[in-house]
């Protein structure tokens, strides 16, 4: 038996500008970091004492024989991409729900993958994790999916991650002094808007837009830059307010992006003393963060009693195998 533990991610900036069909004549850049709450995908070879081959469980549970009978698009892909003939177990739990904009779908290639890799014997490196996810997402799947959620799954940490050209994706490590970064996630509340959310329609939408919205992606794209060099200088009043900013013209990619019911909580926080904020992922619904000073925060708290309040950490790890007992139930 296989588990894989694999983080979710919060964005900050440039989200829009990772989609390949802007990057490939653009530049894009994101600035987000993985946070500690993971999806655990646990595989092993079921053994042949069932009528059915494998065994899939998520929200739904699948019993079937081959894997072209597989309804999830990624287990399906990933055992074919692999060439995983033998009949498997894949378990799916995940500490948040899924569609709200944390990078879930990501973070679940990249964790299965992972996994069955170590099922069959083989240790990727992160480059390779996040690639072949994107390939996966992108071109297998047919996914209306950006490049920064499989990069920040895989590589895991704060990162600046750069996209230009049809194959550059580079990672930079963010390194700040600890209680910089500290006083950065003491700014930040993490709050479930009890939306969700199909994120690859709204993505498709933004991506159709795209050509009408070099404009905006190009300021988001240099809003990332700007955030970083924000965070070296310790100006992190400025950084909320940049953040406000970049909300701004996110609203404009698609009109998809937000709802009345959003607009008005993030109107509530700023009324309350937030710098800024924004709706994570491709919008329309899931998580919101919000960047306010400490001393702001509790009027924030009394004025979002209904809504649910996620403590979180930046986390440094990545995609990790943190339970391995291979051959469990192969056949030899």
């Amino acid at each position: 038996m296989i588990i894989s533990r694999t983080p979710f991610r919060i964005s900050f900036f440039g989200g829009g500008t990772d989609y390949p069909k802007w990057f490939e004549n653009n530049k894009g850049a994101v600035l987000a970091t993985t946070i500690n709450k993971y999806c655990y995908i646990t595989c092993r070879y079921l053994p042949p004492f069932f009528k059915h081959r494998s065994r899939i469980i998520y929200s739904k549970m699948e019993h079937v024989q081959g894997i072209n009978d597989i309804d999830h698009p990624s287990v399906r892909e990933v055992l074919r991409f692999l060439k995983i003939r033998q009949g498997v177990e894949i378990h799916h739990d995940g500490d948040l729900p899924a569609r709200t904009g944390l990078g879930s779908s990501s973070s679940f290639t990249v964790g299965l993958l992972n996994g069955l890799y170590a099922l069959i014997g083989e240790m990727p490196d992160k480059e390779r994790l996040a690639k072949e996810a994107i390939f996966i997402e992108q071109e297998r799947c047919k996914e209306n999916v950006g490049c920064q959620d499989q990069m920040l799954a895989a590589y895991g940490g704060f990162n600046f991650i750069e996209f230009g050209g049809k194959d550059h994706l580079q990672v930079r490590r963010i390194t700040l002094p600890a209680p910089r970064i500290k006083s950065l996630q003491n700014h930040l509340m993490l709050y479930f808007t009890g939306f969700s959310r199909t994120a690859s329609e709204i993505a498709a939408h933004q991506i159709k837009n795209i050509p009408d919205k070099e404009k905006e992606l190009t300021a988001m794209y240099e809003m990332a830059s700007h955030a970083l060099d924000l965070l070296k200088k310790d100006e992190l009043t400025k950084f909320g307010k940049l953040l406000h900013e970049s909300w701004q013209f996110k609203r404009q990619l698609s009109d998809k992006v937000s709802t009345p019911e959003i607009d008005q909580i993030y109107t509530t926080a700023m009324e309350n003393g937030a710098y800024g904020g924004k709706l994570l992922g491709a919008g329309g619904g899931g998580f919101i963060l919000i960047f306010a000073p400490p001393k702001a925060q509790k009027k924030i708290k009394e004025k979002f009693k209904k809504l649910l309040l996620v403590p979180f950490n930046f986390e440094n790890l990545g995609s990790q195998i943190i339970f391995y007992h291979p051959n469990g139930g192969k056949e030899e």
